[in-house]
């Protein structure tokens, strides 16, 4: 049976523990670490070094951001009395990159998914009740349309509607199932502009 140097194990066991990760994945990865010129194994090193140390989370929207609050909260252009509620910053971005929308959001860290054990106390769902004030129009709930998302997004909506705020739940422009950030930036531009009441 092949062995190969313990370095070489560690870094195989290191990649493996990625999301979508394998190990024999993660033994090509690190085979071509070991391939590549030091300096660009060593740029990806530094790389990783900098996101643990510069990148935080938004105290307000949670965005992943090197500064707080991030620079989607501080934009005066924006419209501050619309949230949209996400799941994940990856679905911030795919909603930033459609360029549809010029609201403010909200990142839940996650959606109700007993199944998984996470519950309603485990997202950032007080942080947003605590964000909706007089000055609040709109809260689009943009979830991905999956049962989890769906029942988050229903969650949510008993939550908010008590509190006299508009809330609308993006249209059925994306496929069922799918993930916000795999969708491209037309379907997403669709489904924000068809959203509707809930």
């Amino acid at each position: 049976m092949f062995r190969s140097a313990e370095s070489v194990e560690k870094l195989i066991n290191v990649l493996a523990r990625l999301p979508g990760i394998g190990r024999k994945s993660a033994a090509r990865l690190a085979f071509h670490i070991l391939k590549v010129p030091k300096e660009e194994a060593l740029e990806l090193a530094e790389a990783i070094q900098d996101v643990k140390e510069k990148v935080g989370f938004c105290s307000i929207c949670f965005n992943i951001s090197e500064e707080d609050p991030c620079y989607i909260c501080t934009d005066p252009s924006r419209k501050h009395d619309v949230i949209c509620i996400v799941e994940e910053a990856s679905d911030l971005a795919a909603l930033e990159k459609a360029e549809g929308y010029n609201g403010l959001y909200h990142i839940l860290s996650g959606r109700i998914s007993p199944l998984d054990g996470i519950g309603p106390d485990d997202l950032k769902i007080k942080e947003l009740l605590g964000r909706i004030g007089e000055d609040t129009k709109e809260i689009i709930l943009a979830t991905n349309p999956d049962v989890e998302g769906e029942a988050t997004a229903l969650y949510l909506a008993k939550l908010i509607k008590p509190m006299g705020v508009r809330t609308t739940r993006i249209a059925r422009g994306l496929p069922v199932g799918s993930d916000l950030e795999y969708a491209d930036g037309v379907t997403i531009s669709r489904a924000l502009e068809g959203r509707q009441e809930i």
